[in-house]
């Protein structure tokens, strides 16, 4: 018998000081059998980092076609379409055609493998840019994850600080491309 996602019921509030954007969401995401603590955290945080309301959640790792969030005008037209992890050639090339403007955030130990192999494949892609998450920086978001969370992103001049209960975590992404 297949495995059942695993509920998890977020209040993620907002504070972008870059982007002057402070608002509250209340997300429910469904985490795959197959996702781990710290993808799950790496999602919330890239869904932070570009809050809007019409920001969504996707069905991520159970479809190929889609991203991992994604981001619809009211006419429906993909203005903006985040990945996590590590994609193909193909998928950038795909997703760069789709949408407006693109988003991954790399984390892992294998990302500067996979960055030194698609690097040079990217530069054609304007509408793209890339992030890394250091392991560090992933794994301490890992041991945050929680069923029922109330998370605080204070985010300002790039720099993150995600708290959830009296844990608090720093992140910077570095931008690759």
């Amino acid at each position: 018998m297949a495995q059942k996602s695993t509920i998890y019921k977020v209040e993620l509030s907002v504070s972008d000081k870059d982007r002057h954007y402070y608002e509250t969401h209340k997300i429910t995401v469904a985490k795959h059998p197959s996702e781990t603590d710290e993808r799950l955290m790496v999602r919330l945080l890239a869904f932070a980092l570009h809050a809007h309301e019409q920001l969504e959640m996707t069905k991520g790792l159970s479809t190929d076609d889609e991203p991992d969030i994604w981001q619809k005008s009211l006419s429906g037209e993909l203005e903006l379409w985040i990945a996590l992890g590590l994609p193909s050639e193909k998928i950038l090339r795909q997703s760069s055609g789709k949408s407006k403007d693109v988003i991954i955030y790399s984390y892992g130990s294998t990302a500067q493998m996979w960055w030194e192999k698609v690097n040079d494949n990217t530069m054609r892609f304007d509408n793209l840019a890339v992030f890394n998450l250091s392991e560090t920086d992933t794994s301490a978001l890992s041991a945050l994850a929680n069923r029922s969370m109330k998370v605080q992103v204070n985010i300002q001049d790039g720099d993150v600080m995600l708290s959830v209960d009296d844990n608090i975590v720093y992140v910077t992404p570095v931008r690759w491309k």
